[in-house]
């Protein structure tokens, strides 16, 4: 169905779900309306219908939040948990060992999207948490999605344009390729800075059927504490066992 100025009723469905954000856990109908760009009568009808399926809730205040329900759909037939599954006994075996952030991430339109994050009871970094997406030349695990995604969606993304969010971001196009050549070879990658100045990343590449990198394996620490020589072995050998498990199905094959 198609509105008459041309804007189909699911994109406006999307407009109204995506206005949504992991920092606000309700937000009242006007904000909503504001931030899906949508007229307020519009947004009122919208998210009367999708409350009446439990993809929104209303609160004690009125204000609306994301629904339980969607949180449901999302979980069914979801390739992204099938990873997320198969990668977490291993996630928390490495936390265990190694006492920092662990996080496994997909490439998914365009950025990396991170499906699981493991820390120390003890961190204050926020980073790499579950659901949220950064742009890929800006992550350790964004750079390893892209070295072994193909060459020519390489080049659209080098071709950019590619925000610097700090001084150590990778906006070059030929230092760029570099690096994801540097990637591939060494099948791992270890960034300071590149995202935030005050964290440095390492990630390592998991492999699906056919040898096909479908995920990355990636540590966080906080700048000044990273030990990229001694966990290094740690982090290939728990991607290993999340590839086997994606490979052969078998969870006791670690």
């Amino acid at each position: 169905m198609r509105k008459a100025d041309g804007e189909s009723l699911i994109s406006r469905v999307a407009r109204v779900l995506e206005a949504f954000d992991r920092d606000t856990e309700s937000i009242s109908l006007s904000t909503l309306a504001n931030r899906a760009g949508l007229p307020l009568p519009t947004a009122h009808r919208l998210v009367t219908e999708l409350v009446r399926y439990g993809l929104l809730e209303r609160n004690g205040t009125k204000d609306i939040r994301i629904g339980l329900h969607l949180w449901e759909l999302a979980g069914q037939g979801n390739r992204g948990l099938d990873i997320r599954d198969a990668a977490l006994p291993f996630m928390i075996d490495l936390r265990t060992a190694i006492h920092e952030i662990v996080t496994i991430s997909v490439l998914d339109h365009g950025s990396a999207l991170f499906l699981e994050r493991l820390a120390p009871a003890a961190t204050t970094l926020a980073a790499g948490r579950m659901a949220e997406r950064h742009p890929l030349h800006t992550s350790s695990s964004g750079l390893v999605l892209l070295a072994f995604s193909p060459r020519d969606y390489q080049e659209q993304v080098i071709a950019g344009p590619l925000q610097k969010l700090g001084e150590d971001t990778v906006t070059d196009p030929g230092q760029l390729r570099q690096v994801l050549a540097d990637i591939r070879r060494r099948r791992m990658v270890y960034a300071p800075g590149i995202g935030t100045r005050d964290w440095t990343g390492m990630a390592v590449p998991v492999t699906g059927a056919d040898n096909e990198v479908v995920a990355a394996l990636s540590v966080v620490y906080r700048r000044g504490t990273e030990c990229p020589l001694a966990h290094e072995p740690a982090m290939h050998t728990a991607a290993a066992g999340i590839s086997r498990v994606l490979t052969h199905g078998d969870p006791h094959s670690k």
